[in-house]
């Protein structure tokens, strides 16, 4: 035998025993996005009961624009690499406008991005002294073959809902779709909490001022970036 390698081993394995019990047990919650369950259904239907049916704004608000480019060398967890020598990239508008002291929320924004293949128009509100609801988002999406245009001035239903918690995950319902092999999952139960989330999209799309919804002065947000157009140019809209 070999009593200094028996000592070594127990040595190591005692090491390897402290080692773990320091570290932290790793938690992961998994979001049934497709069939939340019924108290998370209460919780979605609550969270947009609370947003505001008449949109007020105070004086403040920030308008951005710009064009982003996907570097191809950076992972993004749950999205396919890009194939060698292709180029993503979005052209942007992002429109933040502030609440009255007096109101649940601090501020909202509105965001719409387009790309080569979608067009996605998102809404965040955010809770100004957050105890258990942090912030509300909402988003809906369509193929770039129609115009921005074309989507903002129609009621496109919204695809998601998603309701961020202080110390709790979050909570959240998007349209699923069927798979090959696997039908789809029957979502007309939560169609009140679509409706509400789509009407809520609609009117603070247009509180916002986003561009290309038909209003007087608003312009096609593609073609405006194509001539040019300057951002000072659109933000008469939304004073």
């Amino acid at each position: 035998m070999f009593p200094h390698k028996i000592l070594i081993a127990t040595a190591a394995l005692a090491l390897a025993e402290a080692t773990s019990a320091q570290q932290p047990p790793v938690k992961v919650n998994v979001l049934n996005v497709c069939a939340p369950s019924a108290d998370e259904q209460k919780e979605l239907s609550s969270a947009l009961a609370k947003v505001p049916g008449k949109p007020v704004f105070s004086t403040d608000y920030e308008v951005a624009r710009g064009r982003s480019t996907l570097d191809p060398s950076t992972p993004i967890p749950g999205m396919q690499p890009l194939p060698p020598g292709a180029v993503s990239a979005a052209d942007w508008v992002r429109v933040r406008r502030e609440f009255p002291d007096a109101t649940l929320f601090s501020n909202v924004q509105y965001s719409f991005s387009v790309d080569s293949k979608n067009m996605v128009e998102t809404l965040v509100l955010r809770v100004r002294d957050p105890k258990d609801l942090m912030q509300v988002s909402v988003e809906d999406s369509a193929s770039a073959v129609a115009s921005a245009t074309a989507m903002l001035s129609t009621s496109t239903p919204v695809s998601r809902v998603k309701l961020e918690r202080f110390g709790k995950s979050s909570v959240a319902l998007a349209r699923c779709s069927g798979v090959e092999g696997n039908p789809a999952t029957d979502q007309s139960a939560y169609e009140p909490i679509f409706h509400a989330a789509s009407s809520i999209m609609e009117r603070y799309r247009d509180a916002n001022g986003a561009p290309g919804t038909g209003s007087p002065g608003r312009g096609n947000l593609g073609q405006n970036y194509d001539q040019g157009e300057s951002w000072q140019q659109k933000e008469s809209v939304i004073r």
